[in-house]
């Protein structure tokens, strides 16, 4: 057992020696201390935010779970948000400081997946996103598909951000100013996908079922509704190498060697201090979705 302390809250943690990536030989201690540290770049990308926790109490070897519902041994000082889901509520964590982070890590969280809104305007989203996974192992289309969203994205005068998932793929996330509702926002989404696989049918498609997608990536704008979730960036994903989902500048997607698990626990701090966050300005940049015309309409 030890104990850390982050201003008013201590944190008794339990098993740090636990290896949670059996090929990595990667400890919760390894965990939490990654969290201990990161936590000044993730938190702004938390605050009043609800979360859904992912969790591998024995590892990544094994099972794990995902996690709505706050649990009720978790400590008073650990923020909830009660929000409604279908048949009643349910009361989600909301992490707002290091002390957190490191509480969820010693449970075994390696994954933290964020709603698209805040506790403040839960039904008016402050992101639309975009998520771009390859069709097979090749991640030159998901650059080229980031490309092209970000062109159309330009056309129409919104600002975009891409960010590697830590998984297989990009997402590219526009910031709102919550001035539209999630079935606009979902509804803008999906009509912007289908004028870009109008305009690239043979690599880009709507079609939500592989079999018939072929080789084509499909453009997924289905997390753009309520209750939906996305990894939040600076989060650890539970594969190999213990990856992490990292805000990108435009301009590597020219890099060959990116791909979606470019970043992870072993470099991220590297990199970090090697360069501005190209995330930087993101929510002054927060833009009216409106009532604004597509290419065609």
């Amino acid at each position: 057992m030890s104990r850390r302390t982050y201003g008013p809250h201590a944190v008794e943690t339990s098993h740090e020696d636990k290896v949670l990536f059996p090929a990595d030989g990667i400890t919760k201690g390894d965990l939490i201390d990654y969290h201990e540290r990161v936590a000044e770049h993730m938190l702004p990308h938390l605050r009043d935010r609800p979360v859904m926790l992912q969790r591998f109490p024995d590892g990544i070897g094994a099972d794990g779970f995902y996690q709505k519902q706050a649990s009720d041994h978790f400590p008073d000082w650990i923020r909830r948000a009660r929000v409604r889901k279908e048949g009643g509520h349910q009361d989600l964590v909301v992490v707002e400081s290091t002390a957190a982070l490191v509480y969820l890590a010693d449970q075994a969280t390696i994954t933290l997946h964020g709603w698209l809104s805040r506790t403040d305007a839960i039904d008016a989203p402050d992101r639309l996103v975009f998520d771009l996974d390859p069709p097979g192992g090749d991640f030159a289309t998901v650059r080229g598909a980031a490309r092209r969203v970000h062109d159309l994205l330009d056309e129409l005068d919104l600002p975009s951000f891409p960010m590697t998932t830590g998984s297989r793929g990009l997402h590219v996330v526009v910031p709102l100013d919550r001035s539209t509702g999630f079935d606009d926002v979902r509804t803008f989404a999906r009509a912007a996908a289908k004028v870009l696989a109008d305009r690239h049918p043979e690599d880009l498609t709507l079609e939500a079922r592989k079999d018939k997608r072929g080789q084509r990536l499909y453009l997924d704008t289905t997390r753009n509704a309520y209750a939906q979730t996305t990894v939040v960036p600076y989060s650890v994903r539970a594969r190999r190498g213990a990856p992490v989902a990292t805000p990108i500048a435009w301009e590597e997607l020219d890099r060959g060697s990116l791909t979606a698990t470019a970043y992870g626990m072993g470099n991220l701090f590297r990199r970090l201090g090697q360069m501005e966050d190209p995330w930087a300005g993101f929510a002054r940049r927060a833009v009216a979705l409106g009532k604004r015309s597509l290419p065609g309409e």
